[in-house]
């Protein structure tokens, strides 16, 4: 694509790795998650698709530009109330011009006033990605952030894709939306009489079996166990559940015309992740969490052990891991279904356990 800030007409290319035999690296994200999706399409005859929420924080001096929010009152607001609302917009439509499908993007919860401590306001602005195969959409969740690190500093602003821009206040998750698609047709979630799908149930019960292990590459912050404690809509319980905004797993709602048909794909919400996610690695091992749940043994009571209606509170037991250690622990159980199909290799999860560890 044509690289939106250059001076003068330059073009921006994606590269993937390759060794010196001239095959893709094996430890390379890229290489990782293209392998994977194409074990997922060889093993089931489906594509799985993937979109990515990316939630920010724009933060600006109080003194170099007025600012009318409130704390916790940003949600879809509008300017003035919200003044990264240009940018936001200008971004969106760079992603356009560089071939990334935009579904929309608006002003989130997150509005955190200057202090003593920190004399920058920060607003959280949200931009929603349309649904792509697993590698482009990884790809299109760093072209999103790169977009938006340029224009903030074009614009005298810090972009900030932290967990927490200050504790006590609403964090920026990564949530992914995934939708199965056969023969060019994105699979329901559900059956008309309301019950789950066969793919959506192994993927469903693929998270809740490995969403722990799976923060190894969606939650590498510690500030990632700040916004998960403190439960802002943020999930601490492994759980799924329609509607339910606290549900590590969701199904949203499908919104529909004036005649009843949807006007979007149904898609299977995956809560957990945060910005210091890696994509590519996180969604690679989203397809083999998938092809565990499709030989999951036990996949039905998972599936009723874990589920939560929107008014019931979450249980407490199988809280998500709140530390390095815990997810480390996690990985180690979740390593066959990681390793299964040689995706992730023994030494790259070895490496991954000794930081975890450290």
């Amino acid at each position: 694509f044509l690289d939106p800030f250059a001076p003068e007409p330059t073009l921006a290319v994606l590269c993937s790795h390759y060794n010196r035999q001239g095959a893709p690296l094996p430890e390379s994200p890229d290489t990782l998650v293209r392998a994977a999706h194409a074990r997922l399409m060889k093993d089931t005859g489906m594509e799985l698709h993937a979109l990515g929420e990316i939630e920010f924080f724009l933060g600006h001096r109080r003194e170099e530009a007025e600012a009318y929010g409130a704390n916790e009152r940003g949600y879809h607001a509008s300017s003035p109330f919200v003044f990264g609302e240009g940018l936001r917009r200008k971004a969106m439509a760079h992603l356009a011009e560089m071939g990334v499908p935009v579904k929309y993007g608006h002003s989130e919860v997150g509005y955190v006033e200057a202090d003593a401590e920190d004399g920058r306001v920060w607003e959280q602005h949200e931009i929603e990605l349309w649904l792509q195969p697993l590698p482009a959409a990884a790809d299109a969740v760093v072209l999103t952030q790169w977009v938006l690190r340029n224009l903030a500093l074009r614009h005298g602003m810090l972009c900030s894709f932290a967990p927490v821009a200050r504790k006590g206040h609403a964090g920026s998750g990564l949530h992914f939306h995934f939708a199965p698609m056969v023969d060019g047709k994105y699979l329901p979630h559900s059956t008309a009489n309301g019950q789950l799908t066969p793919e959506a149930k192994w993927l469903i019960g693929g998270l809740a079996k490995h969403g722990g292990a799976l923060m190894a590459f969606g939650n590498r912050s510690r500030d990632s166990f700040v916004r998960l404690s403190q439960a802002k809509e943020a999930p601490s319980v492994v759980t799924w559940g329609r509607y339910n905004r606290k549900a590590l797993i969701r199904i949203p709602f499908v919104p529909t015309d004036e005649s009843g048909r949807p006007t979007s794909p149904e898609t299977i919400e995956f809560r957990l992740p945060d910005g210091s996610a890696h994509p590519h690695l996180l969604l690679a091992g989203v397809a083999q969490a998938l092809l565990d749940g499709r030989t999951m043994a036990d996949l039905e009571r998972l599936i009723e052990r874990t589920a939560v209606t929107a008014r019931e509170p979450a249980a407490l037991e199988n809280r998500v891991p709140l530390t390095f250690l815990e997810i480390a622990d996690a990985v180690e159980v979740s390593r066959p279904a990681l390793e299964a199909g040689g995706i992730f290799a023994p030494t790259m999860l070895n490496r991954f356990l000794a930081i975890l560890r450290s």
